[in-house]
């Protein structure tokens, strides 16, 4: 299967236009014919710094807003939390924090090319080939074919854009950097150079940022135009790109001083280094992460067809499961492209932003979205770009633990909804969303999934302490509701949902909403597993273990679905984008249609009150649902609403998510969080591996009779290569990570051979005893 989204047209808009990134360096390809643009970004603009905002006056009003709640004064509650339990200053500026301490993630700026004499063209195409992490351009104008190729290069740090003709002397080329805010442009020893400073904060002068282009040319003569550099009759030309900030990943108060001077280097580098081998080095350097897994889904009419038209076919129900592979792969790319070890995290544009604001700062949600960022990460098999982000886990450690003493009097450390590079772990600026306080325990459960998939004890040595610490917080934190004895959060919310409040307001914050519950008894679970894998912490394990006893039992309301609230209150928006309360049935365990099925029936319920229609990101979250509930296709059809084609990019959240015509996620706007969520769902619907067994083909639809997996990863690390046919399970194979036992389960009606008959344990059910690492298993099915 070609690995490409094509066009046989320019790019009109952004989101036409072609992503490429190396995790630091990244551009936005137009690919016009006369006049091409290539949209940059560098990892760490950002605007804003460091900020003391966290507001010690809730700790003076904690106690008298939990006794409001319990005694159903909501309004009054909320009266006083607006006070106290909000940021100090415009936080994150209402997700426009451009200009305020907050800071938002920012373009670089704009590559323009202006090329003569290209006038009419013909056979136009431009791609992005997947396999090789190279967007690539070709057409023929008046007689001259022009091949172009973009690329950015983790191995020598610089962005690559190439272009030549099969006529010689036929190129000639205005070359122009810009920026629409603080920037200084000049030419130096025929490189244009790009600098500036953005806005700051009181603790910290504002982002310092570089850029430096340099032309290598075959044939033809290269001089200066004003702040332009102008190329004419040349054959070839190769542009290298080099940029960077004076930002030190998860160090906010320290400069790197050195950045231009490193820069400068790499560009040197790289421009003494034949094309074709940074070409190639690159390749391999990509293709080490890319090619771990591979997925075939079968073959279609759509396989020929450029991707804009092939989304539209998609979108109508048309049958073209190649284009479900297509689109897995390109999460898997996009990941690769924007979060690489020594980096910082994907953000909710990935690395690929074209403003100076924005959309909600590009910076990190903690109440869904960073989460579901990398939740194919691990099972895709690409778990080393998981690393940016457990290093911003542990980044905010240190203002969490100043956030959680201030605000609440507690030990350990919290964060609440948005957060930044720059350490911000403080409520937002509304309480309506913004008091939201799980951000620090759901964190933490990629800490231990990262170890889940990949046993490394010297790594949980490492994420063992950040986990005990935001455990603590809760241990301190808990209350004992007076009416029902549980242990409870209060006041928190369900992330952006309200409800009607006893006392007849429009509620947000509550006593124990059922999110908290869920991530804090698998979070402490989580911790006591690890404790006793380290062999410590003894009287901790006994406390956490006495916690989550006393903690509320998940319930159902009166018609049967999963109460959202500790109290069933009268839900003001049923379809709300946010289904929280679900987070027990993904990413969490809690509930398990083999393990608890009246639970997993309450979340079916559940689902269908609050409808398929939604946002990018809701609806790969509720195609995850589906998956885990073994409903494969429901979970088909959600991932299938992520390919409705939408050109609008209007914030309007009643209008549906889908796909713009580069298939990045429209939330709308575009959010990548909905590409990685659908690339995870795909991989849910081939393989589970939660509560102690494997589950192969949980959720297989009938759009992929015929396919192949393999590469893709289990807890335990271990990995598997599956096949089946018309719908059914035919070879597994098995490479154990953990020694020790294995549990498999399969769709009933199959009769694995090559293991000995005692080895199975019932219909449909597989246990391998005594394995032992590196051993590879194989089965068929028949």
């Amino acid at each position: 299967m070609a690995l490409k989204v094509w066009y046989t047209q320019p790019a009109q808009q952004w989101e036409q236009a072609l992503p490429v990134g190396n995790g630091r360096l990244g551009a936005m390809h137009f690919a016009g014919a006369s006049i091409d643009l290539l949209q940059l970004n560098e990892h760490s603009l950002w605007s804003g710094g460091p900020q003391h905002a966290d507001n010690p006056g809730a700790r003076d009003v904690q106690d008298k807003v939990r006794e409001l709640i319990f005694a159903n004064r909501y309004g009054d509650a909320q009266k006083l939390m607006s006070e106290h339990f909000v940021c100090k200053g415009p936080g994150s500026g209402m997700g426009v924090g451009a200009k305020v301490a907050f800071g938002c993630y920012q373009t670089l700026g704009d590559l323009n090319l202006e090329f003569e004499g290209v006038t009419e063209t013909s056979a136009y195409q431009r791609e992005l080939d997947i396999s090789q992490a190279v967007a690539r351009c070709q057409f023929t104008a008046d007689g001259v074919v022009h091949k172009r190729e973009l690329f950015s290069s983790a191995a020598h740090q610089v962005l690559v854009y190439r272009c030549q003709v099969d006529r010689p002397g036929a190129l000639s080329v205005k070359i122009a950097m810009s920026r629409a805010d603080a920037v200084t442009v000049a030419v130096e020893a025929l490189d244009i150079v790009m600098r500036g400073e953005v806005t700051g904060s009181e603790m910290r002068q504002g982002t310092q940022y570089w850029s430096r282009l340099r032309v290598l040319h075959d044939g033809g003569e290269l001089s200066v135009e004003g702040t332009a550099l102008k190329l004419q009759g040349a054959t070839s030309f190769t542009l290298l790109v080099s940029a960077g900030t004076d930002v030190v990943p998860y160090q906010p108060m320290k400069r790197n001083t050195e950045f231009v001077s490193t820069g400068l280097d790499r560009l040197n580098k790289a421009a003494k280094t034949p094309y074709s081998l940074i070409l190639s080095e690159h390749i391999r350097d990509y293709q080490q992460l890319f090619n771990r897994f591979e997925i075939e889904l079968g073959r279609s009419e759509g396989d020929h067809l450029p991707t804009d038209e092939r989304l539209k076919r998609v979108s109508k129900g048309q049958s073209d499961p190649g284009f479900a592979a297509l689109y897995m792969q390109y999460g898997r790319y996009l990941l690769i492209s924007s979060s690489r070890p020594g980096g910082l995290p994907a953000n909710l544009q990935g690395l690929w932003s074209k403003e100076i604001q924005t959309p909600w700062n590009g910076d990190y949600h903690l109440n869904i979205n960073v989460q579901m960022n990398y939740w194919h990460a691990e099972v895709t098999n690409i778990q080393d770009c998981h690393e940016p982000m457990m290093k911003l886990i542990a980044s905010l450690v240190k203002p969490g633990r100043v956030t959680a003493k201030q605000m609440y009097g507690a030990r350990g450390w919290v964060a609440h909804v948005v957060t930044n590079i720059w350490g911000f772990t403080s409520p937002g600026e509304d309480i309506r969303w913004g008091s939201t306080l799980n951000g620090a325990v759901w964190l933490c459960q990629h800490l231990w999934e990262h170890y889940s998939y990949q046993p490394d004890e010297a790594f949980l040595k490492w994420a063992y302490p950040i986990m005990k610490e935001a455990a603590l917080f809760f241990c301190d934190d808990l209350v004992r509701h007076p009416k029902y004895g549980w242990m409870v959060t209060c006041p928190s919310n369900s992330p952006e949902n309200h409800f009607r409040s006893p006392d007849g307001v429009d509620a947000t914050i509550c006593a124990g909403p059922y999110m908290d519950t869920e991530i804090i008894t698998e979070h402490f679970r989580n911790c006591i597993a690890a404790a006793e894998i380290l062999g410590k912490d003894t009287t901790f394990r006994k406390q956490l273990s006495e916690l989550i006893g006393k903690l509320p039992p998940l319930r159902t309301g009166s018609e049967g679905q999963l109460l959202e609230w500790l109290e069933e209150f009268p839900e003001l928006e049923p379809t709300h984008r946010h289904t929280s309360h679900l987070f027990a049935l993904y990413p969490g365990t809690m509930i398990d249609p083999v393990m608890t099925p009246d639970l997993a029936t309450a979340a079916k319920v559940t689902m269908k009150r609050r409808g398929d229609v939604s946002t990018g990101w809701s609806m790969a979250w509720k195609s995850l649902f589906w998956a885990r509930l073994g409903e494969a296709q429901r979970a088909y059809e959600l991932l299938s609403g992520l390919w409705r084609p939408v050109l609008s990019t209007e914030a309007d959240y009643s209008a549906g998510g889908g796909s713009y015509p580069n298939l990045f996620c429209a939330h709308p706007p575009f959010q990548i969080d909905g590409n990685f969520g659908g690339a995870a769902a795909i991989a849910e619907m081939l393989l589970q591996s939660h509560n102690g067994e494997i589950r192969l083909l949980p959720a297989l639809p009938d759009a992929w009779p015929n396919g192949r997996v393999s590469g893709i990863r289990a807890r335990n690390g271990h990995e598997l290569s599956l096949q089946w046919q018309h719908g059914k399970l035919q070879r597994v194979d098995l490479r154990v990570g953990s020694a020790g036992d294995v549990k498999l389960r399969w769709p009933k009606g199959l009769q694995p051979r090559g293991q000995s008959a005692d080895a199975k344990l019932g219909e449909g059910e597989m246990l391998l005893s005594g394995l032992s690492a590196g051993q590879m298993v194989k089965l068929e099915f028949s």
